[in-house]
C-alpha cells in the first residue's frame, strides 16, 4: 500500500471506529431513557388553563378587531417574502454573499458564519423575524390579566429559545465544522457527554456545566481555616480561625441560603468574603445546612427559626461569652433571619444587636421573575411531590433557575457538550451552581405558601411558635444590600420589604450586577460599584434616582458600618480554646453529604 492510500484510509478507518462507538453509546442512550420515572406534568410546564386563556383571548380579539391581526400577518409576511427574494436575486445573480442583515447582536450566532454564510445566514435572520412576530403578537394580546400575560410572554420565549437553529446540529455552522474537521469525533464525545448526564439523573436530563473532578471541596474550595464547634440534625456551625490578633467583641454569624450551599461565600481565597471577614478583625461563625432527605419531610419554617437560628445564635453566645451577636442572611436565610428578628422581638430577646440582609425578599407582593412558577398549577405540583417523597429533589431546583437563564445555562452548554464534544469547564463558580441542595417538603409548601403566594409576613399575618409576626416587628439596626440585576430576589421589592420594617436605623446598598457576581464582589477585583441613599422614598425608582454612586465593592462599606455595631477590640481567640468541643475541620460533613446517593 502506498502512503497516499494509507493516508486516504485513516480517516475512513476513524470514520468506522467513530460509528462503532456511536452504536455502542446509543444502546447506552436508550437504556437512559428507558429509565426516566414519569414526572407529574404539573412540574414539567403550566397548566393547560393558561394557554386556554391565552387561546380565548386571542381569538376573542381576532374577531372583534380582525384589524390587528391582519397588521401583524401582513407585516410578517412583507418582511419574510422580502427577506426570501433578496436571498433569491443574489443566488440568480451569482452571489454567494447573504442579503443586508439588519437583525439584531445576539451570542448565539456570535459565529462568523452565520453572518457570511448565505444559507446561515438565511435561517438566523428568518428565526429573528419569526420570534419578532411571535412575541409582538403575545404581547398585544388584550383581555388577560397582568399576571397571566407576563406567563405567557416568558412561555412563549422559552418556546422560541428552544427552536433556535443554533440549537440543532443541522443547522449550526460551528458544530457541522467541528463535525467534519474530527472526522466525526466531537459528535461521539457529544454522546457520550449526553448520556453521562442522563446516566448521572436516572433518565433526566441536567446538563454538567463544570468539571466535576476539577474541585474538591475543602481542598481546593471552600479551604479558609476554621472548626466545627456545633451539630445537630438542621447544621454544623463553623467557627473560622482568627487572623487578626485582636477581633471584635460582637461575634458575627453568617446564615447562607440552603437552596444552595454556603461555600459560594468561600469559592477561593481571592474573592472569598468568608476569610475577607476575618481578615477584618472579626470572630466569625457560619452555618453549614444539612442537605435533607426522605426523612425531614414534617421540617418547616418553624423547625429551622427553632433548631436552626435560635439554636445557633444561642451556641455563638455560649462559645463567646457574650450576650448579644450581629447577624447576617443571604436569600432565603435573610427573609427566614427576619422572621427569626420578628419573634425575638416579640419575646423581648435583645440577642442579636444588628443584621444584615443580603439579597433577601421580606415583601412578596412583587416576586420579580418567579411569578411565572408560583400559581397554583406549579405549586400544586410541588405539593403533590413532596407529599409523595418527602422533600423536593434537587433537581427541580436546578432546573428551574436554569432556565430563568436557559440561553446560558440550558442551550449554550448543551450545545458545547453535546454537539461540539467539549468537555466541560473546570469553572468553581459552575461547578457551585450544580452542587445543589434538596428542600425538606412542608418547608417547601410553607415557604411556597405563606411567604410567595400570600405574603403573611408583611401582611402580619405568619404564625411561627406561637406568635403573630409581621414585618414591622423587626427593630434592629439594619442594613440591606440587593443586586441590581437580581433576577432571583429583584432589588426593588427587596428595597419594598426593608423600608417597611420597624428598625429606626436602615441602611439600603444597591451593589451593581446579579445575584451572586454582585455579593461576590472583592474590593481587590475593582469591578462592580454600587449605590447609596439615606432617604427612604416609597417609590424603588425614586430611591434610585437620588441615590449616589460609588466606585468599586459595597465590602468596605458594609464593615464601616457593621464595626461601629461590633464592639470594642479583644484579643482573638482560635476555635476550641472557650471549652467548648471540636467536631472537626471547616468546612464540615454537611456540605459534602449526599443524602442522593
Amino acid at each position: 500500500m502506498t502512503s497516499d492510500e494509507n493516508d486516504a484510509g485513516e480517516p475512513l478507518d476513524k470514520l468506522g471506529e467513530n460509528l462503532v462507538r456511536i452504536e455502542e453509546l446509543s444502546q447506552r442512550l436508550i437504556g437512559a431513557i428507558s429509565g426516566k420515572k414519569p414526572v407529574n406534568p404539573s412540574l414539567e410546564g403550566p397548566g393547560q388553563d393558561l394557554f386556554m386563556k391565552a387561546a380565548t383571548a386571542y381569538v376573542t380579539e381576532m374577531m372583534s378587531n380582525p384589524s390587528k391581526l391582519i397588521e401583524h400577518q401582513v407585516g410578517y409576511w412583507g418582511k419574510s417574502l422580502k427577506h426570501y427574494m433578496d436571498a433569491q436575486q443574489r443566488l440568480a445573480h451569482g452571489s454567494l454573499e447573504p442579503p443586508e442583515d439588519e437583525t439584531p447582536s445576539d451570542k448565539r450566532f456570535s459565529s462568523p458564519l452565520w453572518q457570511t454564510h448565505p444559507y446561515f445566514n438565511f435561517l438566523k435572520q428568518q428565526y429573528m423575524m419569526n420570534t419578532e412576530a411571535v412575541e409582538h403578537a403575545v404581547h398585544d394580546i388584550d383581555g388577560l390579566s397582568p399576571r397571566d400575560k407576563k406567563r405567557v410572554e416568558y412561555f412563549t420565549h422559552q418556546i422560541m429559545d428552544m427552536f433556535s437553529p443554533s440549537n440543532f446540529l443541522g443547522t449550526n455552522p460551528e458544530a457541522l465544522a467541528r463535525a467534519v474537521e474530527t472526522d466525526g469525533e466531537s459528535l461521539v464525545k457529544g454522546l457520550e457527554n449526553l448520556v453521562r448526564d442522563l446516566e448521572a439523573n436516572e433518565g433526566d436530563l441536567l446538563i454538567t456545566l463544570a468539571d466535576k473532578d476539577a474541585f474538591k471541596v475543602g481542598e481546593n474550595i471552600a479551604t479558609t481555616p476554621g472548626k466545627v464547634v456545633f451539630r445537630n440534625r438542621m447544621f454544623e456551625l463553623i467557627q473560622y480561625a482568627p487572623v487578626t490578633e485582636t477581633v471584635h467583641e460582637t461575634p458575627l454569624i453568617l446564615f447562607p441560603p440552603w437552596i444552595n450551599k454556603f461555600y459560594i461565600l468561600d469559592l477561593k481565597k481571592q474573592n472569598s468574603l468568608i476569610k475577607w471577614i476575618t481578615e477584618q478583625g472579626y470572630t466569625l461563625f457560619v452555618v453549614s445546612w444539612v442537605n435533607p432527605d426522605a426523612s425531614y419531610a414534617d421540617v418547616g419554617l418553624e423547625t429551622y427559626v427553632e433548631e436552626g437560628y435560635l439554636t445557633a445564635i444561642e451556641e455563638v453566645k455560649k462559645i463567646t461569652g457574650q450576650e448579644q451577636v450581629n447577624a447576617v442572611g443571604y436569600c432565603i436565610a435573610g427573609t427566614v433571619l427576619s422572621l427569626t428578628l420578628a419573634l425575638l422581638h416579640k419575646r423581648k430577646d435583645k440577642s442579636v444587636k444588628s443584621a444584615t440582609l443580603f439579597t433577601a425578599l421580606t415583601d412578596f407582593e412583587d416576586q420579580g421573575e418567579f411569578t411565572v412558577f408560583l400559581d397554583d398549577d406549579f405549586v400544586d405540583g410541588i405539593e403533590e411531590e413532596v407529599n409523595k417523597k418527602g422533600f423536593l429533589h434537587s433537581f427541580f431546583m436546578s432546573r428551574t433557575f436554569s432556565y430563568m437563564r436557559s440561553n446560558d445555562l440550558v442551550y449554550g452548554p448543551a450545545i458545547r457538550s453535546y454537539m461540539m464534544g467539549e468537555a466541560p469547564p473546570a469553572f468553581d463558580l459552575l461547578f457551585w451552581n450544580g452542587d445543589s441542595t434538596n428542600l425538606p417538603g412542608r418547608m417547601t409548601v410553607e415557604y411556597l405558601r405563606w411567604l410567595f403566594q400570600q405574603n403573611r409576613f408583611a401582611k402580619g399575618e405568619i404564625e411561627i411558635l406561637g406568635e403573630k409576626l409581621s414585618i414591622k416587628d423587626v427593630r434592629v439596626p439594619l442594613c440591606a444590600i440587593a443586586c441590581e440585576t437580581d433576577h432571583i430576589a429583584a432589588w426593588k421589592p427587596s428595597y419594598a420589604g426593608v423600608r417597611q420594617m420597624g428598625s429606626r436605623s436602615k441602611t439600603f446598598i444597591l451593589s451593581q450586577s446579579g445575584h451572586i457576581a454582585g455579593i461576590v464582589n472583592p474590593p481587590s477585583k475593582k469591578k462592580y460599584g454600587h449605590y447609596t441613599s439615606e432617604d427612604w422614598p416609597k417609590s424603588a425608582d425614586d430611591w434610585r434616582e437620588a441615590s449616589e454612586f460609588h466606585e468599586g465593592s459595597w465590602w468596605p462599606r458594609w464593615e464601616e458600618w457593621l464595626s461601629s455595631r461590633s464592639g470594642k477590640q479583644v484579643p482573638a481567640c482560635e476555635p476550641g480554646e472557650s471549652g467548648h468541643p471540636v467536631l472537626g475541620d471547616a468546612p464540615g460533613t454537611y456540605v459534602v453529604a449526599d443524602p442522593n446517593h
